[in-house]
Formats: C-alpha cells, structure tokens, sequence
C-alpha cells in the first residue's frame, strides 16, 4: 500500500480536518454561545484550537470511525478544562459537555453543536438546540428545587438554633 492508500483509509467524510464552528449552550447564561475551531482529525484521533467568548483553547481527544462517538477536553488557556462528549451523526457533532467544580461537588454542563464550516446544518442545529434546552431545563429545575429546599431547611435549623441559643441566655 503506498502512502495515497493509508490517507484514503484514514478518511472520513464525517471528519475532515479544517476550520469548523459552531455552539455551545449553557443553562446559566441564555443562548447561543458561538465557537470557531481548527480541528485536525486523523486516525480516530482529534486534536485543534478554538477561539470563543470565554478565550481561546486548545483540543485533545478521539473519534471512533464505526459509531461516530468522540470524547475530547477542551482546555482554555491560563483557565477550566471542559470534557466534551458527543457524536457525529453526518451533520456535525453534538452532544453535552461538562465542568466539574469545587473537586466534584458541582458539575456545571450543557449542550453543543459543531460542524465543519461551509456545512447547511440549520435544522439540525435548531433541532439540537430545542432538545438540550428541554433537558436542561428539567435537570437544573429539579437541581434547583432541591437545593432550595436544603437551604430553607438548612435556614430553620440555623435560625432554631439561634432561639434555642438566646432563649438559654436568658432573655
């Protein structure tokens, strides 16, 4: 096999190498978050550089050829690592990415689409979009429903406590 076949092998029409864009969403901050990206993809590896609102960042991760399944991190310079997982379904991957914070306590995560640039995915990215924001607006409202009721039962131990304390003081 000369070095024309390996390169041939090695080609998937669902990742070329080159300038790729994209978004990224975040329950906290409404909307979409755009990205741009130098990815190169050879061998079911994954590697690049990007530029979005948070600053830039380098890529590091893999691709599996038969399912379209890859897993990257994405680390921005001088700053947070974010773990991407996701799939490449032919119209660009999407999936979900993760920050995990105070060592594990808190995972921060929300949805993603990229694709390569040039690429008319506009109904998938909406499709994308409308199926994360459903997600996260059940996980973080039940996330959010919980640790109300911990603090508000946290806030009455405290405050009994503090009767009990003054009440013993003698007032």
């Amino acid at each position: 096999m000369n070095e024309h076949d390996l390169a041939n092998l090695d080609h998937d029409p669902r990742f070329p190498s080159g300038a790729w864009t994209g978004f990224f969403l975040q329950y906290w901050l409404p909307g979409r978050h755009h990205t741009d990206l130098s990815l190169t993809c050879r061998a079911g590896e994954l590697a690049g550089t990007g530029q979005d609102w948070v600053g830039a960042y380098t890529i590091d991760g893999s691709y599996d050829r038969g399912t379209g399944d890859c897993a990257w991190t994405k680390q921005y310079l001088g700053k947070h690592a974010v773990a991407y997982r996701g799939v490449n379904d032919g119209s660009g991957i999407w999936g979900v990415w993760e920050i995990q914070q105070f060592r594990g306590l808190y995972v921060d995560r929300g949805g993603f689409h990229i694709w390569p640039e040039g690429t008319d995915v506009s109904g998938e990215s909406d499709q994308t979009e409308q199926a994360v924001l459903a997600l996260m607006r059940e996980e973080f409202g039940s996330w959010s429903a919980r640790v109300l009721r911990k603090l508000l039962v946290l806030g009455a131990a405290v405050g009994l406590g503090l009767l009990v304390w003054w009440w013993g003081q003698g007032y």
